[in-house]
């Protein structure tokens, strides 16, 4: 978006992503592979109904990125980028148990959804370590916390924190 922006009378400063597929995901592929062109109209339509967000969803391919999104979009000189990754084990009831086994023997070290490797853009800051795509959106946590209180295994990771974590570094940076 930084290298299409329209009109140019503003100046972004930095953009920081957080497990954002930057070389696409072996997920995406295998799910578009499965479901097949003839029937990827009819499970975009069944989304459009439940009003799910479809439009993306064949550009986060490894291919897409990779030869059509990345060369078009090339990053700006004076805008600083900032990436994160995310890694974590599912544990048996975890959604993303099929799906991270799949990228991890595909691309190594995941979230379940984006692997570390395809999260690293411009200065890594690092990976969130037992943290899974859902909890960076801060989707499961409250499940996640009431569970981690009545077991005694609290989380660790708490997304608004780290997102303010963010805030605060920009800050610092003078950006």
């Amino acid at each position: 978006m930084i290298t299409h922006l329209k009109p140019t009378d503003f100046k972004v400063k930095s953009l920081t992503t957080i497990a954002t597929p930057h070389r696409g995901s072996a997920v995406a592929d295998f799910v578009l592979k499965q479901i097949g062109d003839d029937r990827l109209a009819q499970l975009y339509y069944a989304l459009d109904r439940l009003k799910v967000e479809t439009g993306a969803f064949a550009q986060l391919t490894r291919d897409y990125m990779t030869n059509t999104f990345n060369p078009a979009t090339p990053d700006i000189e004076d805008v600083r980028y900032f990436s994160y990754g995310a890694a974590m084990q599912p544990s048996f009831w975890s959604v993303f148990r099929l799906s991270h086994r799949l990228l991890e023997q595909i691309e190594g070290y995941n979230d379940g959804l984006v692997s570390v490797a395809s999260s690293k853009w411009g200065a890594y800051k690092g990976t969130l370590e037992g943290v899974s795509h859902l909890d960076l959106i801060n989707w499961s946590n409250r499940l996640k916390w009431l569970a981690g209180e009545i077991t005694g295994n609290r989380q660790r990771f708490n997304a608004i924190a780290f997102y303010l974590d963010i805030a605060d570094m920009l800050a610092k940076e003078g950006l």
